[in-house]
């Protein structure tokens, strides 16, 4: 077991080591390349990046440069990405083959590999990472560690001021201290309930109970979303500690992370950092030499998107089939085995250790009077920046979108941006300005959610993607009520019905009625929200939906059954490109003559229009 003392020398002297990977002007002999080793540059190979930098340098027999594994820097759509620190120099798109020329150029001969260096959306090449637009309106706090610590170190964490929170919590602060000081700050669940997380801590801790237990719902399970398992791949510690935190003030003693098998990395992680604390004598019996006890335990999930519902969660855990709970009595007094229970996201554990370290006033002063804080989002679909960002609640859609996500790529137009997953709703480009936080997107029919932010451009159909999105919650309903089980199902049908051109206007009526009706029958929020993507759709988007059904037209072109593709003989220059790219042979033509489609052997796929150079292709 270390003790105060001990942690604190690990702190000073490793800090002092690790300061040139925060610090560009350190004054060091010594240099840190550190490699991006969350899930996307992992699957591009930057592990072999990793062993192959280290094997060069063993083999050159160079002894003053490390080769880190980090979480994700954020910004996925330059990776593998590589920093050599203190220098920060930014390497982006890095391939294995790559490595003997970095450690040449840049280790060695001090020179610049100028053809990986990353260029910013202007085409400009950025020096350093903080340079980038990407990161110039972003604030870390949940992501601070990440893409600067090897996550599976506890003495990189410990550096960064790891376990101090926990300390000061279990020798200076009572119960009520901890409760309150996470109440004042403001901070609200990031699951997407929005609940304030200080006032659910308050609850649990007043209820009755021999046994209480603090559940981490790491079960990110929406499209497109990848903040949780980013947060948890980087910096595990972060959330741990934070558990250990929430346990102290409610008096739990056990802790359970319920994480998707899907997230092998995290698990991986989590794993080793449990282990590691617990060698530290930071879980476990008497911590820090108080009477507190407290450990943690990992429970994976089968990747059932209902499990995010808090109390299918707990079913889930204790070995039953995940379906939710009738509330009341909620978790907070009744969750994990009958005993007081508090579940929190992962995002809203990691910013309790800065909180606590940094004080409520600090954390209130960031975001919007009812909003606090910080958001992270993973930014996907039709945006130029695929990545993970943070940035302070109230900061608007469009500046996610055009100032830190570079705009919408191939020249189109910006159409809409989905937020909180099959739960949230479709945000028009009239709403572009409006600031993101909980009160705000809940006016214009969307929500928060957990945090997914997907950018769809002009090409996109929105009955199409209500479809798409009612068809993941139906598959996802847990059956256990009949409006979710049923009523899903039948939206569906009318959707699908829509799409292939076979709708009428009573399917548009019947698709409210619905809605409405299981809004407020369904059982659990899945249920309850799953309308949500069609309605927002239909206020928005009318009149494609009126398209559909009355003019049987999709103007984007997505629905396939409403589709008629053809080649403008006026634009058309005969290059043969959509010819050469079409899978089922239906164009025909010559070189530098006008091609043609054969309608009866199209499938409309689409391929030629994407690939062609002129937009003579018409759908």
């Amino acid at each position: 077991m270390k003790s105060i003392e001990e942690l604190e020398n690990i702190r000073r002297e490793k800090r002092a080591e690790l300061d040139l990977r925060v610090n560009t002007s350190s004054d060091t002999r010594e240099k840190h390349i550190l490699v991006c080793r969350g899930t996307g540059c992992t699957s591009s190979k930057s592990l072999q990046i990793i062993e192959n930098m280290r094997r060069i340098l063993e083999e050159k027999g160079i002894t003053n440069v490390r080769v880190i594994q980090t979480g994700c820097f954020g910004l996925c759509a330059k990776g593998p990405i590589v920093i050599i620190c203190p220098e920060e120099t930014f390497y982006a798109h890095v391939k294995v083959e790559d490595c003997e020329e970095i450690i040449q150029s840049h280790i060695i001969e001090g020179r610049r590999v100028e053809r990986l260096l990353c260029r910013d959306i202007d085409g400009s090449i950025v020096d350093k990472l903080d340079d980038l637009n990407f990161y110039k309106k972003q604030k870390r706090i949940a992501l601070q560690n990440c893409g600067i610590i090897d996550p599976e170190v506890i003495d990189e964490y410990i550096a960064f001021d790891g376990y101090k929170a926990l300390e000061k919590v279990l020798t200076s602060m009572s119960q009520d201290d901890v409760i309150n000081t996470v109440l004042n700050s403001g901070l609200k669940g990031r699951g997407g309930a929005g609940f304030p997380t200080g006032r659910k801590w308050a609850f649990a801790k007043d209820a009755e109970g021999d046994q209480k237990y603090i559940v981490c719902n790491a079960d990110e399970g929406d499209p497109g979303a990848f903040m949780d398992r980013s947060i948890l791949e980087g910096d595990p510690h972060c959330v741990l500690e934070a558990m250990a935190i929430a346990g102290y003030a409610i008096g739990a003693s056990q802790g359970y992370i319920y994480v998707r098998a899907e997230y092998p990395i995290a698990v991986q992680r989590l794993r080793i950092a449990i282990n590691q604390a617990r060698e530290y004598g930071l879980f476990g019996n008497n911590i820090f030499g108080t009477n507190f006890n407290f450990d943690i335990d990992i429970r994976l999930g089968a990747g059932a998107f209902v499990c995010g519902e808090e109390t299918a969660l707990l079913e889930s855990v204790e070995g039953k089939r995940g379906q939710p709970r009738l509330k009341p009595p909620f978790p907070a007094n009744k969750g994990l085995f009958q005993k007081p229970t508090i579940i929190n996201n992962v995002e809203t554990l990691a910013n309790v250790t800065k909180i606590i370290l940094n004080g409520a006033e600090w954390y209130a002063s960031i975001g919007t009077e009812k909003s606090k804080g910080t958001k992270v989002f993973a930014l996907g679909g039709n945006v130029v920046n695929v990545g993970l960002v943070e940035v302070p609640m109230g900061t608007t859609l469009r500046e996610i979108v055009y100032d830190i996500g570079g705009g919408i790529p191939n020249g189109r137009e910006f159409k809409a941006a989905q937020t909180g997953g099959p739960s949230g709703g479709c945000i028009p480009a009239e709403h572009l300005d409006t600031p993101i936080d909980y009160e705000s997107l809940a006016s214009i029919g969307s929500m928060m959610g957990s945090g997914g932010l997907i950018v769809m451009d002009d090409t996109k159909c929105m009955v199409d993607i209500a479809r798409f999105y009612l068809d993941f919650t139906v598959s996802e309903s847990c059956g256990k009520c009949t409006p979710c089980r049923i009523g899903t199902k039948r939206m569906l049908e009318i959707l699908t019905k829509i799409c292939e051109g076979k709708g009428t206007e009573t399917d548009i009526e019947h698709l409210e009625r619905l809605a409405d009706s299981i809004r407020k029958a369904s059982v659990c929020g899945l249920g309850q929200t799953a309308p949500n993507p069609v309605l927002s759709t239909l206020h928005y988007f009318r009149n494609e939906y009126e398209e559909h059904v009355r003019d049987k037209k999709c103007r984007a072109g997505a629905c396939k059954a409403l589709c008629d593709i053809s080649i403008d003989p006026e634009k058309c220059k005969g290059c043969g490109l959509c010819k050469r790219n079409c899978p089922v042979n239906a164009i025909t033509g010559e070189i530098k003559e006008p091609h043609k489609i054969d309608p009866e052997i199209c499938i409309k796929c689409g391929t030629c229009v994407d690939k062609c150079p002129f937009k003579a292709i018409n759908k």
